[in-house]
């Protein structure tokens, strides 16, 4: 009778459960969430070609107009005539899958094209009409409304594979993470950086030299770590992550914190 009594009652705070997360949808205001933060660009706000998709009830993004919707891709809206499929979503995807009882929020912030002298504050980037860092700042201003920074997630460099740049891509990228934890007030928060992928680098000399150099900056900044986009395939222009490498790419992402235990650390 005892056992009866205990099944029903865990039966009620399920059914409980399930209604706070439709009730919360229905809204469109999600619970409290882990907040990630997506930047760089164009292989961070995805190319690739978009499929059929369910929304996971655990994974929120915020849109354009700065609104919690289901995630979904395309998470992000710089080029919107091209924008598809990035790591981000896959990346979230693993994460519920190993964090069960995690709601996730996605602050997709990428910028196709921009190079990283335009993450800066005041930078005007052109061909988006975009302030990339002013217009960061102003979204997960509003995204720490509900919820708190659990990482920063970086792809860029396609941008900076020139002579005149890719020596000194360590050094500016350390300032602008040391930038971002100061604003956000976040000095620990873990930042997960991308390599450019073997296609690029192979018809690019100077995208070899920006990988060195996100090592040499992954060794020098605390709490960064590197992921490798080794043996990912492209879209067929040799710049872009096809969707199957873009997910593949999300999900080593998504190891780095599990393997570290970057979300089970305390604030």
């Amino acid at each position: 009778m005892q056992k009866g009594k205990i099944s029903t009652g865990f039966r009620v705070v399920w059914a409980a459960l399930v209604l706070f997360v439709c009730l919360a949808f229905m809204q469109g205001q999600p619970p409290r969430l882990k907040l990630f933060l997506l930047i760089g660009q164009s292989n961070m706000a995805g190319r690739g070609k978009v499929e059929p998709q369910e929304p996971n009830p655990a994974i929120w993004m915020l849109t354009k107009d700065q609104q919690w919707v289901p995630a979904r891709d395309p998470l992000h809206f710089d080029k919107p005539a091209v924008v598809g499929v990035g790591p981000g979503l896959s990346f979230a995807q693993m994460l519920a899958k190993q964090y069960p009882d995690m709601q996730i929020g996605l602050v997709p912030c990428a910028v196709g094209g921009s190079e990283i002298d335009v993450w800066v504050p005041g930078a005007y980037y052109a061909q988006t009409k975009s302030y990339p860092y002013d217009d960061t700042m102003r979204r997960i201003q509003k995204a720490l409304e509900q919820g708190e920074l659990a990482g920063i997630l970086w792809h860029q460099g396609e941008s900076d594979s020139k002579p005149e740049r890719a020596g000194v891509y360590a050094q500016k990228l350390e300032a602008l993470v040391n930038r971002l934890r100061t604003d956000l007030k976040a000095p620990d928060v873990p930042f997960v950086a991308g390599t450019l992928g073997d296609f690029y680098v192979n018809r690019n000399a100077n995208a070899k030299r920006v990988n060195e150099q996100l090592l040499e900056a992954s060794k020098r900044i605390p709490a960064m770590y590197l992921v490798s986009s080794a043996g990912l395939g492209h879209k067929g222009d040799t710049t872009h992550f096809d969707t199957p490498a873009a997910r593949i790419l999300g999900e080593r992402y998504a190891a780095v914190f599990i393997e570290h235990k970057l979300l089970n650390k305390k604030k």
